[in-house]
């Protein structure tokens, strides 16, 4: 699968599991914990797959200010889902942080699927595109063995350096 491909397929899934959460009965503080907690998992080993492989490929001077904005809509991301892991379910704030968080992932994917995919599309050939999908995709899989949103509390000083 190529890098693109790989990380629609994601943004999908992440979508999907947001629109569950807006399903649930404000009284299933249980599963609504469960379904933070996989989509805080899916969002922080997602963001490390591309601040390691993703965006230093797509580096170049006139990509640099698209990069450093999608890092730093990481790192507002990466707060959200801090403050998320140092709450219950059944606090008064979670579901609006929950809201907040949904709300700013979608613009990341939107502004990241219109204009990072178009420069990925110009700057990597399909076989380079096929390489980076691989290697983000076993990372990935590498990530999600373990609990990768325990990680997202360490990321929120700064912004990952491109």
């Amino acid at each position: 699968m190529n890098a693109l491909e790989l990380l629609k397929q994601q943004h999908e899934e992440v979508a999907k599991l947001f629109k569950k959460y807006e399903k649930l009965a404000d009284h299933d503080d249980e599963q609504r914990q469960e379904l933070f907690e996989q989509i805080a998992d899916r969002l922080g080993a997602h963001a490390k797959i591309e601040e390691l492989y993703f965006y230093p490929a797509l580096k170049k001077e006139d990509t640099e200010d698209e990069l450093r904005e999608a890092v730093e809509e990481h790192l507002v991301v990466k707060r959200l889902i801090a403050d998320l892991l140092s709450m219950e379910a059944d606090e008064e704030e979670f579901d609006a942080k929950m809201k907040v968080l949904q709300e700013n992932v979608e613009h990341h994917v939107e502004e990241e699927e219109k204009d990072l995919f178009k420069s990925a599309r110009k700057l990597l050939s399909k076989e380079q595109l096929e390489d980076l999908g691989i290697q983000m995709e076993e990372e990935f899989d590498s990530l999600m063995d373990g609990e990768p949103r325990m990680d997202v509390p360490e990321e929120t000083d700064r912004a990952a350096p491109i």
